[in-house]
């Protein structure tokens, strides 16, 4: 992407959850076929932006070792998504965000473009992904300029990730031709399940 006339992009991984699905253990770090979660999220998305970063709260040593800089929440108790995006949004040196969690090894290899298309014509503040009549939250682009929104939002005590799109310019993007991409890995027995049968993508 480096070089076209489009805005620079941010990426983010979140990797910053607990894992309580996963029998309490860093998702990101559990592996599939050999590598970290996390690291498979990585090679999907990198090549789509300018800059990458992995939001974890902990184990930091262990994903620098994916070759990125690492960043944790400023707020603490592992308050979800939107501290993570909160974190990158503060952290990120270009102008546009977007997120993918660290469970969804086979994410859309035009994630970025169609996010950004999406939110350029429409004007919109942040774009998400949906497949059919779900949509899927941590899949979003959004401009960095809604930092200070979001800051209030989240020293209000607000947490869901929802009730916080609800107060922005969203617009849906329509990832039905390849759903089985955003196809997401909460347990062990998930995790096995694609350890030998990997989803269209």
């Amino acid at each position: 992407m480096t070089g076209s006339a489009k805005p620079l992009i941010t990426g983010v991984v979140l990797a910053g959850g607990l894992g309580r699905r996963m029998g309490g253990v860093d998702k990101g770090l559990r592996t599939l076929r050999g590598r970290p979660l996390t690291a498979w999220v990585v090679e999907r998305l990198a090549p789509q932006v300018d800059e990458l970063l992995i939001n974890a709260n902990q184990n930091a040593s262990d994903y620098a070792r994916l070759g990125y800089r690492v960043i944790a929440d400023a707020i603490g108790g592992y308050a979800g998504p939107l501290a993570g995006l909160h974190a990158g949004l503060a952290a990120a040196s270009h102008p546009l965000i977007v997120t993918a969690p660290c469970d969804s090894p086979f994410l859309p290899s035009d994630l970025v473009a169609r996010l950004h298309d999406a939110l350029t014509t429409h004007a919109a503040q942040l774009t998400v992904a949906k497949t059919g009549d779900q949509a899927h939250p941590v899949f979003c682009l959004c401009r960095r300029d809604v930092l200070p929104h979001l800051e209030a939002f989240l020293s209000a005590g607000g947490r869901k990730i929802d009730a916080w799109y609800s107060t922005l310019k969203v617009v849906e993007v329509a990832f039905d031709d390849n759903a089985a991409a955003f196809s997401n890995i909460n347990s062990p027995e998930e995790l096995a399940a694609f350890e030998n049968a990997k989803p269209e993508a």
